[in-house]
């Protein structure tokens, strides 16, 4: 019987390379990210000789949320293969993050929750530099979606440290 437990164990510990997939699947997104924040560069440069400063604006903000998204989907990669696959061997590389194997689930967390919250003020930014475009109902889901963000925001936070506080 207890061979059976340990192949079972066994079994359920290596299951965890059921994830890698998602994580390649992660770092493709990412390229195609880049793909987008070129598109969206080439386009603003028109912008930049013959739209107003509202539309630069738009535009550039428009590629930090997709810097911002990419960064997100690289923290999410490092952090969750190394929590939940294997850690990374990066022997003593130079450019090694100080961060990467010391974020745990509960950093991930409060990572991702304060990346939506930053990429959702950007797109809010976006709403507000480009006022007329939009309805003042779309105006107030926006921020309606914003503090909903935020106040979750808070609350995992919140949640976190009682937690932490219980251990």
């Amino acid at each position: 019987m207890k061979r059976v437990e340990q192949g079972l164990e066994r079994f359920i510990f290596g299951s965890r390379w059921l994830l890698a997939p998602f994580y390649v699947g992660l770092v493709a997104a990412i390229a195609l990210l880049l793909w987008k924040f070129v598109k969206e560069f080439a386009g603003l440069l028109p912008v930049l000789v013959n739209g107003d400063s509202g539309d630069v604006m738009a535009g550039v903000l428009t590629l930090v949320d997709v810097a911002l998204v990419a960064n997100l989907l690289l923290i999410i990669v490092f952090a969750g293969y190394e929590n939940f696959v294997s850690k990374i061997d990066t022997g003593d590389h130079v450019d090694r993050p100080e961060w990467m194997g010391h974020v745990s689930f509960s950093d991930l967390k409060i990572k991702v929750i304060g990346s939506i919250v930053a990429i959702s003020g950007i797109e809010l930014l976006k709403a507000f530099v480009n006022v007329e475009s939009y309805t003042n109902e779309q105006l107030a889901w926006k921020v309606g979606l914003h503090l909903t963000f935020v106040v979750s925001g808070v609350l995992f936070a919140l949640m976190d440290r009682m937690s932490a506080k219980s251990h």
